[in-house]
């Protein structure tokens, strides 16, 4: 029973946290930075880099791509930005190839900055960039993209749990089971008309597709993740969330996701 509340409390304060922030684009910006800096010592951790360079590419991306362009509207930036956008979505489908090809992530120096640099450094800028669709402050969007990953995550727990049977990738995370991704995927598909119907941000059809991508990409970063976890041979990747471990523990889908839910609104940008 004690456990249940400490898990709900930690839970309710992140949640409250991200909620509050949402309302005042510099708060969600300091929050942000905040939980990119928890996130990245997690992963130092989880892949033994033992170097503050992580941590200043870091602070230079989220300020200058983050913070910078938000300010300055620069055009030069924006394209920039689309290079950034396209070298993450690079490394996330080599991280992708590692999962299902090789028995271990291979962690040679240089790799470990690219994957702390564009895998995790890169994500931040894009989750900020994101409730900033259409050079508009619209925390709408970016809220709802984390309420389709907890949906995901919340129905692929209880129907996996419940209704698994063939499971999804047993050697990385032997819960996860075909059924609860695909229940996942369902109601996270639900979740997107009622979150049409609310935010009145984007169509129905835009929304649909967002589920879909969350889903997917959201599940292969919960399992990246999982894979850096058994490599460190350990459970969480931190702490400081008492009942849940880490921040990168939830964090993980979202942040694998935010290169390519950008990449979707830039595409609705150039069609629409």
């Amino acid at each position: 029973m004690k456990e249940i509340i400490v898990r709900s409390f930690s839970g309710l304060l992140y949640i409250s946290l991200l909620l509050i922030s949402l309302k005042f684009q510099y708060a969600l910006i300091i929050l942000f930075f905040i939980f990119g800096l928890v996130c990245m010592a997690e992963l130092n951790k989880l892949i033994q880099l033992k170097s503050f360079i992580s941590y200043v590419l870091f602070i230079i991306l989220y300020s200058i791509f983050g913070y910078w362009q938000l300010a300055s509207n620069s055009k030069g930036l924006d394209e920039s930005t689309q290079i950034l956008m396209v070298l993450s979505i690079f490394v996330n489908l080599f991280l992708i190839k590692d999962l299902f090809s090789e028995k271990t992530i291979p962690l040679f120096s240089s790799k470990r900055f690219i994957i702390t640099t564009l895998y995790l450094s890169s994500a931040f800028v894009f989750l900020i960039l994101i409730a900033n669709f259409h050079k508009e402050y619209n925390p709408c969007i970016l809220l709802g993209a984390f309420i389709l990953v907890w949906s995901n995550d919340t129905f692929a727990f209880i129907i996996g749990k419940k209704f698994g049977k063939q499971k999804l990738f047993e050697k990385i995370s032997p819960k996860k089971t075909v059924e609860g991704f695909l229940g996942g995927l369902f109601f996270s598909c639900i979740a997107s008309y009622f979150i049409t119907t609310f935010t009145q941000t984007l169509s129905f059809t835009n929304w649909l597709v967002l589920s879909i991508i969350i889903s997917v990409f959201g599940t292969l970063g919960d399992l990246i993740e999982s894979k850096f976890k058994r490599q460190a041979n350990v459970k969480d990747s931190g702490a400081i969330m008492p009942g849940h471990g880490g921040l990168l523990d939830r964090l993980d889908s979202i942040i694998f996701a935010a290169p390519f839910i950008y990449l979707f609104l830039r595409i609705l940008q150039y069609v629409s």
